[in-house]
């Protein structure tokens, strides 16, 4: 339709469109998309209120957030506690610092979801000799995750600041080699019903391609990922730890049926 080079970054898709006398389709693709960031708003507010849900319910947060509405079984003072914060942020930061904020705790979040995978599915975690020195199976799998996110941050940023192919090769290596152990050195349990497949193997590539992502994130992505770690860690760490109680959060939870469904039982 149009040259890619004369496409602005705002809304390539529209100008294109416009460019050929098609504005009615230019208007439906204006609709759709606000429609899309609409319900993308709505969701990330729904899915982060019942975050904070479950982590009150699990004491690392104040139990305040795990109270549930009487009537509307929705935890509304998370509900409230999360608008205030999205009012905040969007009224006082730049969208594109709020972007890269938002792209730092994706890629850190799937990683870390990947990892989980590989600890939890993991089967033998006693002691196995490894040199002169006897570590346990699970210490032995941490320190492969951790040679693959070292691995993938630095194959990233050797790409981005264009090094020698020689760097990527030893890093890509390091990451097959912490792959390898991870698969020839470990016992995985099969789990009954749907689960990951793959393990570690497709766990490791999502560790290894999230990292190489983070890495090409713009630094300030880096100083203010650091940030709100050392912001999270210092809050576990005056409240979280002393009042952590995941064990115990099973007595609080209470499933209510559909009105429907309670008149048909």
């Amino acid at each position: 339709m149009v040259p890619y080079k004369f496409l602005g970054g705002d809304a390539p898709l529209v100008e294109a469109f416009n460019e050929r006398g098609l504005k009615y389709v230019s208007v439906l693709i204006s609709i759709g998309a606000i429609a899309g960031l609409t319900t993308t708003l709505m969701v990330g507010l729904y899915v982060q209120s019942r975050l904070y849900l479950g982590l009150g319910r699990d004491g690392l947060l104040p139990s305040v957030f795990a109270k549930v509405h009487p009537t509307r079984h929705t935890p509304v003072h998370s509900q409230i506690w999360v608008g205030i914060v999205a009012i905040i942020l969007a009224g006082l930061f730049n969208v594109e610092h709020l972007s890269h904020i938002l792209s730092v705790g994706t890629l850190t979040g799937y990683s870390v979801v990947s990892a989980c995978v590989v600890s939890l599915r993991l089967k033998d975690k006693t002691a196995s000799p490894v040199s002169a020195v006897r570590i346990s199976k699970k210490d032995e799998e941490i320190i492969c995750l951790i040679l693959l996110a070292c691995s993938g941050f630095a194959a990233g940023v050797f790409y981005r600041f264009g090094a020698s192919i020689i760097f990527l090769t030893v890093a890509g290596l390091t990451a097959i080699v912490a792959t390898a152990a991870l698969h020839f050195r470990q016992v995985y349990t099969d789990p009954p019903g749907f689960s990951c497949p793959g393990v570690p193997i497709v766990p490791a590539v999502c560790i290894f391609l999230n990292i190489f992502l983070f890495a090409q994130l713009h630094y300030e992505a880096w100083v203010r990922f650091i940030i709100l770690c050392v912001i999270t860690v210092v809050g576990y760490a005056m409240y979280g730890q002393h009042h952590s109680n995941p064990f115990g959060s099973d007595t609080l939870l209470a499933y209510h049926r559909a009105p429907g469904n309670e008149a048909n039982a």
